[in-house]
């Protein structure tokens, strides 16, 4: 039988409710609320004030709420902590041992529902002893969970929570989510054409998609991804690495390419000025063919006074352990862009584009786009649902009130981005893509703001030797590079016509790789559309 606590109605008390796992019921929280209530009232104790802690294991101290709890503790604020099982307070012996003392040189007990230890010596023994109980318990459980999980790896089946673009299928083996792993792919793609981390964030959520968190994606929500081997279709968990486990989202060229680009990013020489004329467009994009080095731009004066730019090779810049000679800016930068034009944008490749931007844009655009959206919309549903019956059996508290309304607001949202993602699928038809893309072919390629144009558009890297470069397309890495001799933009005889451009012959599925990276880099036919008219 319980002793009655000598207190007044008058006696402050709080309750602390906790559980561990995401996967639990937000109601049991609710239920163990409504369990501390009840013995409040049998005791005659005044609540005035709850703190709750979801889903943050009891193992650690490190839990918000419990910390601020403590906190106003040490200030007095209450005089009765209740919470439902000593549990709650923590599964960490000594933490929890710790922290019932703290509590008493505070003149603060704390009560469970569930449990009756007295404030006597046998009610403290036994309350020790349930302590090491829980310790054991939490010990133990965790044992036989690890190895549960390390046998899943084993056979390749789905450990707890997996990046954007899988899911744990029927048999708990990895599958692909097909709407998610596009938006992968499009993020692989974007950052492999040089494309600025704010930029791809900005376009994603205009477009309504979410991290797979559900939250908006920012600058940084780009690095994990695009460093994850499991793209690669390599299945990873702790020490466990098998090749071929899991689905591949992304080729192993578009993944190493990708890597390449993030040293660009980390290198602030790699960061493309914006100084005018002074402007060294293939900052990023052009690498030394001896040593592979970036090749950054530098500028001199004459004894004329005259104002000279470059390109040099890092290396020989840093440590000149390179002997690769620096070229004029100006001249690499319109034998790249002549050779874009005559190699990239020939007749037959722009009428192949066309029609390879046709079938993508009917077979992915109603699939992939309205899908991730409607998945959103169905998980908020759910979710609404959820609290629905949880109101219905009389478990209603401020923090379900509130979350039914954040719901109800996610929920009118996500129908107008629906809304807006049906209206703006109104693709562009294929003679206005054919003429943005002549406009391309027909710029001059003197002109500096056509040329970066052309280069953040079509091109991926540029490797100069001493008498040829070698200039790729293609960012998905489905074609070598093109082998081009410097010079070779000035003769009357155009590259595209001579035998050294058989390389660049595209097969149907090259083709379709370079219009889905192309398709994907939606600046590109913004920028089409916008300011870029020549």
């Amino acid at each position: 039988m319980r002793k009655r606590i000598n207190t007044n109605s008058a006696t402050r008390a709080v309750i602390y409710a906790r559980y561990s796992s995401a996967n639990q019921r937000d109601c049991s929280i609710e239920q163990q609320v409504a369990k501390c209530r009840e013995l409040a009232a049998r005791l005659g104790l005044t609540v005035i004030g709850v703190y709750e802690d979801r889903a943050i294991s009891g193992k650690t101290d490190r839990r918000p709420n419990f910390q601020r709890m403590m906190k106003d503790a040490d200030l007095r604020q209450f005089d009765v902590v209740l919470a439902w099982k000593s549990n709650r307070m923590g599964r960490n012996m000594l933490q929890a041992m710790t922290n019932e003392e703290r509590l008493r040189d505070n003149g603060i007990r704390t009560v469970y529902a569930e449990e009756d230890f007295d404030d006597t010596a046998a009610g403290r023994f036994a309350l020790r002893n349930m302590m090491n109980v829980n310790q054991f318990y939490s010990e133990n459980m965790a044992e036989d969970i690890t190895r549960g999980l390390m046998d899943n790896a084993s056979k390749c089946l789905s450990n707890g929570s997996l990046p954007l673009g899988y899911k744990p299928g029927d048999d708990r083996h990895v599958v692909l989510d097909e709407a998610e792993a596009a938006i992968v792919q499009e993020i692989f793609t974007r950052v492999s054409c040089y494309e600025p981390f704010i930029d791809i964030a900005r376009d994603l959520n205009r477009r309504g998609i979410k991290t797979k968190k559900g939250s908006e994606w920012g600058r940084s929500s780009f690095h994990t991804i695009c460093r994850n081997e499991r793209y690669r279709g390599i299945y990873i968990y702790r020490d466990v690495r098998i090749e071929g486990g899991m689905p591949r989202i992304v080729s192993d060229e578009l993944f190493y390419k990708v890597q390449e680009v993030l040293k660009v990013k980390k290198n602030p020489q790699g960061r493309r000025k914006r100084s005018g004329y002074e402007e060294y467009l293939l900052t990023g994009k052009l690498f030394c063919g001896h040593c592979g080095s970036p090749m950054t731009g530098i500028a001199g004066t004459s004894k004329t006074g005259a104002m000279h730019y470059y390109y040099t090779c890092q290396k020989r810049r840093t440590d000149h352990s390179c002997d690769k000679k620096a070229v004029r800016r100006d001249q690499i930068e319109r034998a790249v862009g002549v050779a874009i034009q005559q190699q990239l944008l020939t007749d037959e490749n722009i009428q192949m584009m066309a029609d390879k931007l046709m079938e993508y844009n009917a077979r992915t655009e109603t699939k992939y786009r309205l899908q991730g959206l409607q998945d959103q919309l169905n998980a908020n549903k759910t979710a609404t649902a959820n609290i629905l019956k949880a109101i219905e059996m009389g478990i209603i508290t401020d923090a379900t009130k509130a979350r039914l309304l954040e719901l109800e607001k996610e929920q009118g949202q996500l129908l107008v981005k629906i809304d807006e993602a049906k209206a703006e699928m109104v693709p562009i038809s294929r003679n206005d893509f054919v003429k943005l893309l002549y406009i391309y072919k027909e710029g001059e390629p003197t002109d500096k703001k056509y040329l970066a144009a052309l280069f953040d558009n079509f091109l991926v890297r540029v490797d100069l030797y001493d008498d040829h470069l070698k200039i790729t397309f293609d960012p998905t890495g489905g074609r070598q590079p093109i082998d081009m001799p410097i010079g070779a933009e000035e003769s009357p005889e155009s590259p595209g016509d001579s035998s050294e451009s058989s390389d660049f012959e595209a097969s149907s599925q090259d083709a379709e790789k370079f219009v889905l990276a192309l398709h994907n880099c939606t600046k590109i036919l913004e920028r089409l559309f916008g300011d870029f008219l020549f």
